[in-house]
């Protein structure tokens, strides 16, 4: 089963999870802000998929971050940021068990397609 992290008023969260209905893909979805997500975790997925990947710099959320907590970032400090506000997180993010996946893209939707 495949867990969809992600925020539940996320438009492109409902998207993703909508399609993987219509798709008959078996999943679950974990609310990062309501439900919390461990830092650890967050690390992984950092070193996984690199902290550049899964940091979403286009959000409310980073703009009304002060300019010095987004300089010099690295990846402590930007999974420390992720864990603190979970919207920095692009969304959704999937867990396929062995690997996981950041957005919902065409690439995203055919590997979910092969993994359900």
């Amino acid at each position: 089963m495949v867990t969809v992290y992600g925020l539940k008023n996320c438009d492109t969260c409902r998207k993703a999870r909508q399609w993987m209905e219509a798709e008959g893909i078996a999943h679950r979805f974990h609310d990062v802000r309501a439900d919390e997500l461990a830092e650890s975790v967050l690390a992984g997925w950092a070193a996984e998929l690199g902290w550049e990947t899964l940091l979403n710099r286009r959000g409310t959320t980073w703009r009304q971050l002060p300019e010095n907590e987004k300089e010099n970032l690295d990846k402590k400090r930007a999974v420390a940021l992720m864990a603190a506000h979970p919207a920095l997180i692009k969304r959704p993010v999937f867990d396929l068990g062995v690997s996981r996946l950041v957005g919902f893209g065409k690439t995203e939707q055919e590997a979910l397609r092969t993994a359900g």
